[in-house]
């Protein structure tokens, strides 16, 4: 009799395998809450940043199989990874790609993507909403939600929608996968067309954390600018406590450079070919780099080495699990319920809409 096939339940958005690589022989690794009211533990990589069906999809006839494809790109990576331990550095173009990828992918699976994207789409409703006006809310409905609303219905939907950060919203797992893959894509040339450097770390050691894809700001940056893959001076990676991966900027080499001028091209074929690829042997200030934008990228956890508490750095952030946040202007507005292009709004109202629209609506935090 065949039976049933059984369905993962827990799913991990930092990979086990990956973690091991910050764990003792019996795969125990130290958890640091960035919660200050929780203390740190030390449990099994398998009990490690992973939720009960973060992956389960109900649309697919397997509902883990998003879970299992990424067990393959994973097990790529892994090689990959094993490879540049042994020295087989730089990799190969093929290799190159296919790490950029998982690279990539790390950096958009976790719980704190998910979160953002719910946020700034309740953030965008509600901006949507009460600049339309508590007279417009029924064609909003109509427009966007596809039924005609009862008066109560409309009530509702004002009251939720204006609400301090604006309606509840919650995306499906369906659509959290489909929109890490989709963004994964989009960077993936960003990180594979940077000059990566291999650093081999002897006497110190690096930690990890539940977002381990790192941006590093250019140094002339203010504190405030957002920072991307397309404009970060690098990108780290700690691979394993003893090696790290920094994808610096290759526009650095061509300063004063157009876009358009063939010798972008060339550096770009150059940067694939693994010719401006290097290994260094990891220093005190290169340690500080790595774990600094470690523990700034974490979300809720930091992950280490048992004997590797001294690397971590000593004023680790709050837990957060939104990495872009609204900034200002009429995120912060309150809504009385005037649209705002009624021509009797009052001056004053219009003069801070006016003094809003100059203003970013989003702005990325920190480093990640």
């Amino acid at each position: 009799m065949t039976g049933k096939k059984s369905t993962a339940k827990l799913h991990h958005y930092v990979p086990q395998a990956y973690l091991r690589g910050f764990a003792t022989g019996q795969a125990r690794i130290r958890v640091i809450p960035l919660d200050r009211s929780r203390q740190p533990y030390t449990p099994s990589v398998k009990n490690v940043a992973a939720q009960n069906h973060f992956h389960t999809v109900g649309e697919f006839e397997e509902p883990d199989a998003f879970e299992k494809a990424l067990s393959d790109v994973e097990g790529q990576a892994l090689g990959i990874i094993r490879g540049f331990a042994d020295g087989e550095f730089p990799p190969s173009e093929k290799d190159r790609w296919a790490f950029a990828h998982y690279t990539a992918l790390q950096s958009v699976r976790g719980p704190d993507t998910r979160r953002t994207t719910e946020h700034l789409r309740a953030t965008m409703v509600r901006l949507e909403v009460g600049a339309g006006g508590r007279k417009n809310v029924g064609a909003w409905i109509r427009d966007n939600l596809g039924f005609d609303p009862t008066l109560d219905q409309e009530a509702q939907i004002w009251d939720e929608a204006t609400q301090p950060g604006g309606p509840p919203i919650g995306f499906s797992n369906l659509a959290h996968i489909q929109n890490a893959v989709e963004t994964a894509i989009e960077l993936t040339p960003y990180l594979a067309t940077r000059p990566w450097a291999l650093v081999r770390f002897d006497r110190r050691s690096l930690i990890t954390s539940d977002a381990p894809v790192s941006l590093v700001r250019r140094p002339e940056d203010e504190p405030w600018e957002g920072v991307g893959f397309a404009t970060a001076w690098g990108v780290t990676f700690p691979l394993t406590r003893k090696l790290g991966l920094l994808m610096s900027d290759p526009m650095a080499m061509l300063e004063g450079v157009g876009v358009g001028d063939s010798r972008v091209q060339q550096l770009r074929e150059m940067v694939l070919a693994g010719r401006i690829d290097r290994i260094q042997s990891g220093t005190t200030a290169m340690e500080k780099l790595f774990n600094q934008h470690t523990a700034e990228s974490a979300r809720e956890y930091v992950f280490h080495h048992p004997e590797d508490e001294r690397f971590v750095p000593a004023n680790l952030p709050e837990p957060d699990l939104i990495s872009i946040k609204p900034m200002g202007g009429l995120v912060d507005m309150d809504f009385d319920g005037e649209p705002f292009f009624a021509p009797n709004r009052r001056e004053g109202r219009r003069d801070t809409r006016r003094s809003a629209e100059r203003q970013d609506v989003t702005t990325s935090e920190g480093s990640n």
